[in-house]
Formats: structure tokens, C-alpha cells, sequence
């Protein structure tokens, strides 16, 4: 059986939206962390607004740790109602998200999710996260989008790791009380 995995940006008040804040504390410690997450997944299951945004950004991009040319060979699964179609070696998702995530899991892909708030809601509603990675930056924003909507349904996790960065970003890892 495959796996969902989430990785995220989040600041102390939870805002995790257009995650240029990140970039005052970003370090290596954070970057090998990221390159270590994408390099162990088969391919990105997206939401239309991350997809939309990295499709334009990635293609472009280059480094010497391989982590563009990675995210540019993965395959995409994008899940959207309004998208009529897609590029940047992207399969497109239209309905039944719940039973079409599922179905790829039991392909035995490991599939990473980034950004994709909306989507993430979803996954939880039908318990198909596998493992929820946070790393949360010691800023307040005091607006923007939240991961967690207020009223979200109650779930359970476990810690399974934290640690904190030289920046003191916290990076902590959780898998769902089943």
C-alpha cells in the first residue's frame, strides 16, 4: 500500500499561505529535509492553486542538489474541478477525489503534498494521510489562509519526530491515530 504524505510551511499562528516568509529562516538543515521528503516519493498529488503556481516556477528552476530537476521528473496528480487540462507531466483529477486518491494508493506510490489546503481538508475527511509533516516558522502573520479551517473535523495524530532547526524552525512529524 502507497502512502500520502503532507509536507508544510506553516507560521505560530498557522497561516500557510504564499510561503515567501520561509525564506529569512531557511537554512540547510531545512533544505536537505525537503530534498529527502521529494526524493523518497514516486510522484505530487496538487491541488489546482499549487499546481497552477509551481507548473509556472518549476520548469525554470535549477540547483545543484537536483531538487528541480526531481520535481520536474515526478510524475503530478492534480486535483481540480475547473482545470480542463494539464502540462508539466500531470494527470488530471476531476471527481470522486476520495475513491481516485485511494485507488493510487493502493498502487503503492508514495505521493507528496504540498501547499494544497483545500485538498489536505479533503484527505482527512476520508482518512487517507499517512504522514503529516510540519514545519513551522516562529513568525505570526495575524492573516492569510490556514491550513486547518475553523470547525475542521477532530482528528488524532501521533508524534512520531521533532526537531529544531539552527533558525528555530520546528520540523515535526505525525502519522494519524488510526
Amino acid at each position: 500500500m502507497g502512502k500520502i504524505i503532507v509536507a508544510m510551511y506553516l507560521t505560530l499562528d498557522g497561516v500557510m499561505e504564499e510561503p515567501s516568509w520561509t525564506a529569512p529562516y531557511w537554512d540547510d538543515e531545512i533544505a536537505k529535509y525537503q530534498l529527502d521528503l521529494l526524493f523518497r516519493s514516486d510522484a505530487l498529488l496538487l491541488g489546482r492553486v499549487t499546481y497552477e503556481g509551481f507548473a509556472a516556477a518549476w520548469p525554470a528552476a535549477e540547483d545543484e542538489e537536483g531538487f528541480a530537476d526531481r520535481m520536474n521528473q515526478l510524475p503530478k496528480y492534480v486535483v481540480s474541478t475547473s482545470l480542463k487540462r494539464t502540462e508539466w507531466n500531470a494527470r488530471l483529477i476531476t471527481d470522486n477525489v476520495a475513491q481516485e486518491v485511494a485507488k493510487l494508493k493502493k498502487t503503492g506510490q508514495r505521493l507528496l503534498v504540498y501547499g494544497s489546503a483545500e485538498l489536505i481538508e479533503t484527505l482527512l475527511k476520508h482518512d487517507l494521510i499517512d504522514e503529516l509533516h510540519l514545519m513551522t516558522f516562529p513568525l505570526i502573520l495575524g492573516e492569510g489562509k490556514r491550513l486547518f479551517k475553523e470547525n475542521a473535523d477532530q482528528k488524532m495524530f501521533n508524534l512520531k519526530e521533532i526537531r529544531s532547526t539552527d533558525s528555530g524552525v520546528l520540523i515535526a512529524s505525525y502519522t494519524p491515530d488510526k
